[in-house]
């Protein structure tokens, strides 16, 4: 039998957050997610999604018309055939990312893959299910994110980037939780800590408002 993924929904957009932004780039996004956390802005792929087989997935992503191509989620990495699709989207020669949750181990990913590891702050409710290992199988082209709420979030970001060292393997991103914290506050709060961190804003939402899906 072959293999089959849960997919909420493949789309071509503008990528809206990292290093990235402003660049087109496909996505793939992915459905189910072990966590829950209580500011998710992506709600609809926790559960869900239509059985679509993996070759099929694959052409599905290929025929977006952009040189990247970002598998997300939901979390992507608690479907097996992740991998499996993040190797062959490599090996066409697309640029590939992948934004996990930070919860799962993701030393099985292909290594020509960026991984973008969203570790959770306190305010998601999910801090504690952090797999700190993961940070030892970053490297330069890799990025780590927070998504901080208020201020007790940012002290949690600023201790885990200078106690691992993170700004020293990868590029940092902190972002603002729509809503909850005004991105100015986070521009001063990153200015004063004196970290080399990359104030991180949705560009996608700030193109597209109000539009959940497909951005």
């Amino acid at each position: 039998m072959s293999q089959t993924l849960k997919v909420s929904e493949v789309f071509l957009s503008i990528q809206g957050e990292g290093t990235r932004a402003g660049l087109p780039c496909g996505f793939v996004r992915l459905a189910g997610c072990n966590l829950r956390c209580a500011w998710c802005d992506t709600r609809y792929a926790r559960t869900g999604g239509d059985d679509v087989p993996l070759d099929d997935l694959l052409a599905r992503a290929l025929a977006l018309p952009a040189a990247r191509v970002l598998v997300t989620g939901g979390e992507p990495l608690c479907q097996p055939p992740t991998l499996d699709l993040l190797a062959g989207l490599c090996d066409a020669t697309r640029e590939t990312l992948l934004e996990t949750n930070g919860s799962l181990d993701v030393g099985a990913v292909d290594p020509r893959v960026v991984r973008i590891v969203d570790f959770k702050c306190p305010s998601s409710g999910e801090s504690g299910r952090n797999l700190w290992t993961n940070v030892e199988r970053l490297t330069p082209r890799d990025e780590v994110k927070f998504v901080v709420a208020d201020r007790a979030d940012f002290d949690f970001a600023v201790d885990a980037a200078r106690r691992h060292a993170l700004t020293d393997r990868c590029s940092v991103l902190v972002s603002p939780v729509a809503g909850r914290l005004d991105v100015a506050t986070l521009a001063d709060w990153i200015l004063a800590s004196g970290l080399d961190v990359r104030l991180n804003v949705q560009l996608h939402r700030m193109l597209w408002p109000g539009r959940q899906r497909g951005v």
